[in-house]
């Protein structure tokens, strides 16, 4: 488990604050729910001169079935781990249980944060 920092009360039990606020490469930014649908990639600036494919909406899933890979079309997510109101609304995350033309895979990518689905066929 990530560690989760230091506790917010002193010692003698007073109130600890932060001693600064976050400076800019620590900030974080809203999180791409990638949906179902036409794909749209949104091109985002990251740290160190280097740039994230984020995939908004996307329909295509590259599937691994052993040795081979295939294109397949993604049609809904039948379940997802990370949150269950993700399922109903076909948004794709790592680990989220897909219905595609090759039957049912499991996402392997971060598509919010590589901009591609690779998944693995679920038997």
């Amino acid at each position: 488990m990530k560690d989760q920092g230091r506790s917010p009360r002193k010692r003698t039990g007073g109130r600890r604050r932060p001693n600064h606020k976050k400076k800019k490469h620590e900030l974080g930014r809203e999180p791409t729910e990638t949906q179902v649908g036409d794909q749209k990639l949104k091109v985002v600036d990251s740290r160190g001169n280097t740039q994230k494919v984020r995939a908004v909406t996307t329909d295509v899933a590259s599937v691994a079935d052993g040795a081979e890979t295939i294109e397949a079309t993604i049609e809904n997510v039948v379940e997802n781990p990370s949150n269950p109101n993700y399922a109903r609304r076909n948004i794709i995350t790592k680990g989220a249980i897909v219905e595609t033309s090759e039957g049912e895979a499991r996402v392997t990518s971060r598509p919010g944060q590589d901009g591609q689905v690779n998944a693995v066929l679920v038997e």
